[in-house]
């Protein structure tokens, strides 16, 4: 097998694991979330809350390898969507609970003033998906 295949499936199989802890640690269904590996890894969350402020439009919650995760109002696929909040972090991996209370505390207070943040892409997937590894299901 192609060492670079194997580390692709390792790293599909360690985002579909962590990606399944934070949709339940945010109380989202399996069915509601998706994630893509191409020349960069990113997850989304169809969130079930609204944000008061805009209470007829849905919620996501996406994540990338590059900016970690972010909670934003869904837009038509062909537009940029409108970030509500980054979580602030120096982690592009945080603890599912950590992640489930950004949630909370953007939905609750309506905003956060956390710029973009930005981690380090040289990484590199080896070890992404090392990070990743202990949500594989087996």
């Amino acid at each position: 097998m192609d060492p670079r295949a194997a580390g692709l499936t390792e790293l599909s199989r360690g985002l579909a694991g962590y990606l399944r802890a934070v949709a339940e640690a945010v109380g989202v269904p399996a069915e509601a979330t998706s994630f893509e590996i191409s020349d960069t890894a990113t997850a989304y969350l169809g969130l079930t809350r609204r944000w008061p402020t805009r209470p007829g439009e849905d919620l996501m919650l996406v994540w990338s390898e590059r900016n970690g995760w972010a909670v934003a109002v869904e837009t038509d696929p062909g537009e940029t969507p409108m970030v509500l909040a980054w979580f602030a972090g120096e982690d592009v991996v945080p603890e599912p609970a950590e992640v489930a209370r950004f949630v909370s505390g953007v939905i609750e207070a309506e905003r956060s003033t956390e710029p973009r943040p930005v981690f380090a892409v040289d990484v590199g997937r080896t070890t992404l998906a090392a990070r990743l590894a202990r949500y594989v299901e087996n």
